[in-house]
């Protein structure tokens, strides 16, 4: 990855799209994808161990993607589970175009890629599946996953992959400490699959009692 302007709103790079093919065990997609994009030339790492090792959802609902750059989590979702909506969530108006674009290329009427504020405020989703933007530091990585695990309906999980020498075990403490209870899924090739659950209700959490913010 070049460089912080894959989460920026608007790139300053040129335009330079490309065809990418993802390809897992149960699906391949052929997407676009172009400069000041996540990942632009390959199916991250990350990505491809949470697509290919995370749980289904766990109930049925709309489901989530977080940091979604041109769509390869999303738009498998959106595959696997036609009859659920699925958000594509993103800073970065460039990657929201390319998500658009490959669903449409896709057929796949089902995948709405929306700015994090023009998510409708009372919409509650039942999986989040992410590859965090951990690169933009640790203050504005716990606002984001704060943000949007409280969006998760009562038996909603959200599904983290993190690279281990990134953080993942510590993430996972501060993630059991604000109230969300959170365990290891599995662990592959240096990355951990998290699975976040809301918190109970009338829950509140356990920050200010030295812990890391």
């Amino acid at each position: 990855m070049s460089g912080s302007h894959y989460f920026t709103g608007a790139p300053d790079v040129a335009s330079e799209r490309r065809p990418i093919t993802v390809k897992l065990p149960d699906i391949t997609l052929e997407l676009t994808t172009d400069s000041g994009v996540f990942s632009r030339s390959r199916l991250d790492p990350g990505t491809r161990v949470l697509l290919e090792h995370a749980p289904p959802p766990r109930a049925k609902g709309p489901i989530l993607d977080v940091g979604c750059g041109y769509g390869p989590i999303a738009l498998t979702w959106a595959s696997r589970r036609k009859r659920s909506a699925v958000w594509a969530v993103d800073v970065n108006t460039r990657a929201l175009d390319l998500v658009r674009e490959n669903a449409q290329a896709l057929n796949l009427g089902n995948v709405q890629a929306a700015l994090p504020d023009d998510v409708p405020a009372d919409l509650r989703f039942t999986a989040i599946y992410s590859n965090p933007p951990i690169r933009i530091g640790k203050s504005a990585l716990h606002r984001l996953l704060k943000q949007w695990l409280g969006r998760l309906t009562p038996d909603g999980s959200a599904f983290l992959v993190i690279q281990r020498n990134l953080g993942s075990d510590s993430l996972q403490k501060w993630l059991n400490t604000e109230g969300f209870p959170t365990t290891r899924v599995t662990s592959v090739n240096g990355f951990r699959i998290l699975e976040a659950r809301p918190r109970p209700e009338g829950e509140a959490p356990q920050s200010g009692r030295g812990t890391t913010s």
